[in-house]
């Protein structure tokens, strides 16, 4: 059964005959009338009483209009979907996501809904590597990625940047300075987490510190934020540098200040060329929702 022989069988049981039918359907009456009589075989059926100068639907024919209609419908619906999907409007988005800053992907979901209110997002949170192999193999559509400096057999689009933040103890000279620089900070041993846990920030702090002409000191490794404040609200000095996620945490006997200098990228990894529907819509998001750049 092809669409054609159902859009054929509607023509024909609304003008009431073939040749009426052949002139609004813009063809010969001879292909109409093959059409039908190709789906009355196929589906065991006759469709029509052509006993008359008029044709009359048959019984059978009155049972399968409203069918032979919805299935033309459906079939309107798929193409509109499919247009819809093809400009992006409709369709889902597979993005690879990361944890804040602040409200930073909220703000950005929000913007994209309003541009295109009908285009899913399906976040998947993976390590930053699995992010990037998932966008080179098509299982990911992007992937939010931080302080990469490149990704091979990608493209790294901004999408917002971030301040960074250093935490030193609240009595150290250094506190009162409202953005301290990292050649003075370099003095005291940095609480920085082993490059392999996350190697782009770790490469984006220690390279910062050697272009400002300083080495970094290497103190306590950071573990998580809460626990590295403690330790250098309580124990020898030492300072770390970090990102807001969810706030700045406040505790007694820390200074928490912006570095001077040295700020996080967010970027948006995708592969190259024209990007898709979909992604286009995310980047325009990103503008409208005014993030920090």
């Amino acid at each position: 059964m092809e669409l054609r022989q159902l859009r054929y069988f509607v023509a024909v049981a609304e003008e009431g005959g073939f040749g009426r039918a052949a002139e609004r359907l813009s063809i010969v009456q001879s292909a109409v009338s093959q059409q039908i009589r190709r789906l009355e075989r196929e589906l065991g059926v006759t469709l029509f009483d052509r006993s008359t100068r008029r044709v009359h639907l048959s019984g059978a024919g009155e049972r399968l209009l409203p069918e032979a209609r919805a299935a033309l419908a459906a079939a309107e619906r798929i193409r509109r979907v499919a247009a819809d999907i093809t400009t992006g409007d409709e369709g889902v988005l597979r993005l690879g996501g990361v944890q804040g800053p602040g409200d930073r992907i909220y703000r950005l979901l929000a913007a994209l809904s309003s541009t295109a209110p009908r285009l899913r997002v399906r976040l998947r949170r993976l390590p930053v590597s699995d992010r990037l192999t998932a966008v080179r193999t098509g299982e990911l559509d992007a992937a939010l990625v931080r302080a990469l400096p490149a990704a091979p057999g990608l493209e790294l689009l901004p999408v917002w940047t971030d301040p960074l933040y250093a935490a030193l103890p609240a009595d150290h000279p250094l506190a009162a300075e409202p953005s301290p620089r990292l050649e003075h900070l370099a003095e005291l041993p940095l609480r920085l987490a082993p490059r392999e846990q996350n190697p782009p920030f770790h490469d984006l702090v220690t390279e910062a510190l050697r272009t400002a002409g300083a080495d970094p000191v290497p103190g306590p490794p950071f573990t998580h934020l809460q626990e590295t404040l403690t330790a250098i609200a309580a124990g020898a000095p030492s300072w770390t540098v970090f990102y807001d996620v969810v706030g700045l945490p406040p505790l007694p006997g820390v200074a928490l200040r912006p570095l001077a200098g040295l700020t996080l990228t967010t970027f948006l990894a995708v592969l190259p060329g024209p990007p898709p529907a979909p992604v286009r819509h995310l980047l325009q998001a990103a503008a409208s929702a005014e993030l920090p750049t």
